[in-house]
């Protein structure tokens, strides 16, 4: 297994080619595995309240990749895996080379047998993606990228998929902007989300062409970078939500802010980000940040 330094800091950086390569397999291989599966509202479990589910298959596919992960790159693997199933209080994303794992983004579109799911998985290295897969096997979507060599839909096909996406100089009158309701569903954090909403689709102050919730952090994000949606706010997500899909969306030219007010430079791990895809020159990107951002009356907070 070929090795190098590419410049990722102090880190010896292994083939990003090759750990490209090696996920898409696993990629696959886990979407087999969620379209093999019965699971139901029946079935599922749930974390941390009713509509944070789990199933047998996220246990699953997280094993399968773990396992895998763990003995093809036993040099930085071991310790250096975060995973949604196996995540525990404390555990945190460091400058070491670290395998960012959601085997099933999206659950309970899963659960209810919606198409909208995904396996999502990165490389991270000083804490930001380098390699990232996003696989929806229900409708044979295929995001990938690796850090300096663009992005792709089904391995072939460069995102954008416009070759020349219009500007963002409208703002947000002429916006198709994604958002999500969350698990968490009370609170400070709940109540800021909904006057959010609120303010987008009002007329006379955002009034957005309209809002979708696709279910799936990771594929809200690959849909900014494919262009087929302008934005994505979000928060609440964690580091294994949005690693793929912020390098994808990054390599095919959008850009990340955060999704409280101010913030341009947020990390993978820092749960609230704002997804702008691409445009000619970047015209109206950071204009429409910040016009979103004023229709944002306060700050998310989070504890953990």
């Amino acid at each position: 297994m070929a090795q190098h330094t590419n410049g990722h800091g102090d880190h010896p950086d292994l083939d990003l080619q090759e750990i490209h390569d090696c996920l898409a397999q696993l990629a696959r291989e886990a979407g087999e595995m969620m379209k093999a599966a019965t699971p139901s509202t029946q079935t599922s479990g749930s974390k941390k309240n009713s509509v944070d589910l789990v199933t047998e298959t996220d246990r699953a596919v997280e094993e399968m990749v773990s396992i895998r992960l763990r003995a093809r790159y036993p040099t930085f693997a071991r310790g250096s895996f975060l995973g949604e199933e196996t995540y525990q209080p404390g555990m945190q994303l460091t400058a070491a080379p670290t395998f960012v794992v959601d085997p099933v983004d999206g659950t309970v579109n899963f659960v209810h047998g919606n198409p909208y799911v995904s396996v999502s998985l990165a490389l991270c290295v000083d804490k930001r993606p380098v390699v990232g897969i996003v696989y929806n096997p229900f409708t044979s979507m295929f995001y990938s990228a690796i850090k300096g060599r663009g992005s792709f839909l089904n391995q072939t096909i460069p995102l954008p998929l416009k070759v020349e996406p219009a500007p963002l100089t409208a703002g947000l009158r002429s916006a198709l902007v994604a958002v999500e309701w969350g698990s968490d569903r009370l609170g400070h954090n709940w109540d800021l989300k909904l006057d959010t909403f609120r303010n987008l689709g009002q007329q006379g102050r955002g009034m957005v062409h309209s809002m979708r919730s696709l279910g799936s952090a990771a594929l809200n994000f690959c849909a900014v970078a494919a262009g087929t949606i302008d934005l994505y706010w979000e928060a609440g997500c964690w580091a294994w939500d949005v690693a793929a899909g912020w390098l994808i969306l990054e390599e095919a030219g959008g850009i990340v802010a955060d999704a409280n007010p101010g913030g341009w430079s947020p990390t993978i791990d820092g749960r609230t980000y704002m997804a702008v895809r691409a445009c000619k020159d970047g015209a109206g990107q950071r204009e429409i940040v910040q016009e979103f951002w004023k229709l944002v009356p306060g700050r998310f907070v989070f504890d953990d």
